[in-house]
């Protein structure tokens, strides 16, 4: 209805996962006839304007990203940062807020959907309008990780002991996350050394949930329908589904010819694809051991990687004679990738992934099968719930103690996955095609954004 037009405006966090996301939901709601206005960083546009498919309702308001003591010249996203310094392009963020409210003024959006700035619920309310929290990760994770049973708010930091078991009231469910990870875990749950407002990255998530008006989740009832029950009660707000919210490729794209060329040497589903998006940065030995655990399996395979820790290129931190060995079925490559055109590929036949939770619901829609690898934050709760609530992948194992991963257990995990004829892959492939099914099914995705669509709406008319 032309006069139930929406406006809505979008300010992600400053990382490319992050703005891709919300990019995908605002095409979504574009196509409907809706208006976004959607914050980004200035340069960070041109790296999305080709994924903008309605440039005539969604528009990009560019932020002039502070300077702030420390920060590289020039940097705006995580991606031009070490992990080591992202606190202070945090802070750099919280420097825009004066100009955000002066643009909502002018703007005068009926919702802004927002994800870390803790700050935005607040200036919301000064403008009238509505924060709804547009969650990037999945309600497995918020729960596992967030959920005010955690009380990271009161009493002390979440140790690591507390992150190696669920919260007392979490679903029944097989998540549970290694001493390593847990110790991970914990340290982002303290507090920066110089950071000025004492806010740690999971005290700002939290008072984000809880002070927005209400918290949306790109993922269905169907595969996470007890996690999302849960974060209802705990977080006592209303939860909005805007469904798997699918990406597509731009019209007429389609993969780049040298990839169309090499992966039709080889048999259908024979070739393994490795990616670990654009910001996961291995160790070197690490690094090392993936690559030779992707020799071992004898596959051919394609492997998508930064250059690891303390090296400048990929040629220089490949293990020694490696080159060699490979040549003619092995690449690794540093650029940046079509994952989901790769993903569609019919050479393509497993996935090996950081588990991001944009990489695992397109990987949910491809017929690749899922090989885990994760590294950071919610993607161990990803890589659980693919593994042992889903039963659609396995985890490569590694020491309990620091996570090492070897190139036998890399090799291992790939071959259980592509074997088609074991009792594990053939339950592995069964479980993929009924969950591939169910997100593909005609009619899904529109029914879950239709109802959001109707949700918002009543909310101001």
């Amino acid at each position: 209805m032309a006069d139930q037009t929406l406006h809505i405006a979008m300010n992600p966090w400053f990382a490319l996962g992050h703005l891709t996301a919300f990019l995908h939901m605002a095409n979504k709601l574009a196509k409907r006839g809706h208006k976004v206005s959607f914050f980004v960083p200035k340069n960070a546009s041109l790296k999305l304007e080709h994924l903008n498919l309605h440039p005539h309702l969604i528009s990009f308001i560019p932020i002039k990203v502070p300077h702030v003591n420390g920060l590289p010249s020039g940097s705006e996203t995580t991606h031009d940062v070490p992990f080591s310094l992202r606190f202070l392009l945090v802070k750099a963020m919280d420097l825009t807020e004066p100009f955000i409210e002066a643009a909502l003024r002018d703007l005068k959006p009926q919702f802004i959907f927002f994800d870390f700035q803790h700050w935005m619920p607040q200036l919301a309310r000064r403008l009238r309008t509505k924060a709804f929290h547009f969650c990037t990760i999945s309600p497995a994770s918020v729960g596992y990780l967030l959920s005010p049973e955690r009380k990271v708010l009161e009493e002390h930091a979440a140790t690591e002991t507390d992150f190696m078991a669920p919260p007392p009231s979490f679903p029944p469910s097989a998540i549970t996350v290694q001493l390593y990870a847990a110790r991970m875990l914990a340290k982002v749950s303290v507090k920066e050394p110089d950071e000025d407002n004492g806010v740690s990255f999971i005290e700002r998530n939290v008072i984000a949930f809880t002070d927005c008006d209400a918290i949306v989740f790109k993922t269905c009832k169907e595969i996470e329908g007890p996690y999302i029950d849960y974060l209802e009660r705990q977080f006592n707000k209303p939860i909005f589904l805007a469904g798997p919210v699918l990406p597509h490729p731009p019209p007429n794209s389609t993969l780049e010819e040298r990839w169309v060329k090499w992966l039709g040497s080889f048999s259908p589903r024979s070739v393994i694809f490795c990616a670990f998006g654009s910001e996961c940065i291995l160790k070197k030995d690490q690094f090392q051991e993936l690559l030779l655990g992707l020799e071992l399996t004898g596959m051919p395979f394609l492997a998508a990687l930064k250059p690891p820790m303390g090296t400048e290129t990929i040629e220089s931190a490949l293990p020694e004679g490696f080159d060699e060995r490979v040549k003619g079925r092995g690449i690794v490559y540093g650029g940046w990738i079509q994952q989901v055109l790769m993903l569609n590929h019919p050479s393509v036949g497993c996935f090996l992934s950081h588990c991001g939770s944009g990489s695992m619901t397109e990987a949910l829609c491809g017929e690749a099968q899922l090989v885990l690898l994760p590294n950071f934050g919610d993607q161990f709760i990803n890589s659980k719930v693919m593994s042992e609530d889903l039963k659609v992948g396995v985890e490569v194992e590694r020491e309990e103690e620091d996570g090492v991963f070897t190139r036998e257990s890399v090799c291992k995990a790939v071959k259980v996955v592509m074997d088609g004829d074991g009792e594990i892959g053939q339950k592995i492939r069964s479980n993929h095609n009924k969950w591939r099914q169910l997100l593909l099914a005609t009619g899904l995705e529109d029914a879950y954004l239709d109802e959001f669509v109707h949700k918002l709406r009543s909310l101001i008319y």
